[in-house]
């Protein structure tokens, strides 16, 4: 190692902080929404280190994204891990690994209770908590690569709404909880890994939430179009589930922040997308009175009492927002969606690249990783780089995860752009 190269955790720190580091910090497997599908790292760990018999875990069956282990960890130059609660979306425990083969035909491992069911038309009903006793909360259809939510909204009665239910997936974490979020935190630590911790229970009407797929029964309101209905029709109901949310939430951030101390550098809070690919699909205002009081909270809160900085995730065409995301305390932008209306790098770079890390940006995973050639993707990702490095704090990963069926060589080629050289693996 070069004599000032700097350890992943410590190039993960100085890009948090705006100052320069040797080479770009790399994530790729972090968060669920910096991921790899499974299908797709499959192969690219076939292409990176061959071992064909070797098959990934599955650790977030929802998207079906899989894990990277650290011997392709180490050979991509991925320089930050995550540090996830014990249990997966469908609430289940990522253990008591078995083989399952996806409809591609890419062998994989699965979690113990990822108990599926046929469909009756070729497809897979998942079970939540891996209960084939109660009906299935996701669907993969036939020929499918990911599950989709199975909405199990009990009738509404207007006279009996009350916000506790749409809070029963919240709670205190237990001491069992904590020391696996300690172990998780302390192994990113001895690795001399970046870590980012992903906060139970702080994301605000998060839409992947709602229907609530890892609980057995679910009350409140669990469809999709009838809880943002509610962001207007039923407002006070939406606070007062904020509110109730955002106090266990607090809670269990002061648990952690004991726990974890500094072995932890970053914390992924919310995945509430704001933006379509046109523009905002909630007016500033809206936002401002119904998530940002809850974002400040959070925020102030961990800023006040670590050392962490804080994530927000939100597709589409934010700009309008990010001074908002700014003000409430955010650090970090993630997936910026370049594509999107009003997100040309170079101009997000100009107006907030000292006030806020990007993270994301490397690469288009609706255009150019998937139907570009590897030449093409080369070009942009150096291009992306070389504007986002500008101010530095810019942490590279793909506009949110990359997908399945997207051609190997153009995933390799976004690693060779980043410099990442496998060939001695």
């Amino acid at each position: 190692m070069p004599k000032d190269a700097l350890n992943s955790r410590q190039r993960l720190q100085k890009t948090l902080n705006h100052e320069p580091v040797d080479q770009v910090c790399v994530d790729f497997g972090a968060t669920a929404v910096t991921g790899i599908a499974v299908s797709t790292l499959s192969k690219l760990r076939q292409t990176v280190l061959g071992e064909k018999d070797y098959r990934v875990k599955v650790i977030e069956p929802y998207q079906m994204l899989g894990e990277l282990d650290s011997k392709l960890m180490e050979a991509l130059g991925i320089d930050v891990m995550g540090v996830f609660g014990p249990k997966n979306m469908f609430g289940f425990e990522n253990k008591d690994w078995k083989p399952f083969t996806l409809f591609d035909g890419t062998e994989v491992l699965v979690p113990g209770d990822f108990n599926v069911t046929p469909d009756g038309e070729g497809g897979l009903f998942l079970h939540p908590q891996g209960d084939t006793s109660v009906p299935p909360s996701g669907h993969m259809p036939k020929d499918g690569f990911y599950f989709d939510a199975i909405c199990r909204q009990e009738p509404i009665d207007e006279e009996k709404l009350n916000p506790a239910d749409n809070c029963v997936e919240f709670g205190v974490l237990s001491e069992s909880d904590i020391e696996y979020y300690k172990k998780e935190a302390k192994a990113a630590a001895e690795r001399g890994k970046g870590a980012v911790l992903t906060a139970p229970g702080t994301p605000f009407g998060d839409i992947a939430m709602i229907p609530a797929v890892g609980m057995k029964h679910t009350p409140g309101i669990r469809d999709v179009e009838e809880w943002y209905v509610s962001t207007v029709a039923r407002r006070n109901y939406v606070y007062a589930v904020f509110e109730k949310q955002c106090e266990i939430a607090l809670e269990n951030l002061g648990l952690l922040a004991e726990a974890l101390g500094d072995d932890v550098q970053a914390v992924f809070t919310t995945g509430t997308d704001f933006g379509m690919q046109t523009g905002l699909f909630i007016s500033p205002q809206a936002y401002r009175d119904l998530y940002k009081p809850f974002h400040k909270a959070i925020n102030d809160f961990i800023h006040q009492n670590t050392s962490w900085k804080v994530f927000i995730h939100s597709c589409g065409a934010v700009k309008q927002l990010i001074p908002e995301f700014i003000e409430a305390g955010f650090d970090i932008l993630n997936p910026v969606q370049c594509s999107a209306a009003g997100m040309e790098p170079q101009e997000l770079v100009d107006r907030f690249g000292k006030d806020i890390t990007f993270w994301g940006g490397l690469v288009d995973t609706q255009n150019t990783l998937p139907f570009g050639t590897p030449e093409e993707v080369y070009r942009e990702v150096s291009e992306r780089i070389e504007i986002f490095q500008q101010k530095n704090g810019f942490a590279a990963t793909s506009i949110h995860n990359i997908q399945s069926n997207v051609p190997i060589d153009n995933v390799v080629a976004m690693f060779k752009a980043l410099g990442r050289d496998f060939l001695r693996f």
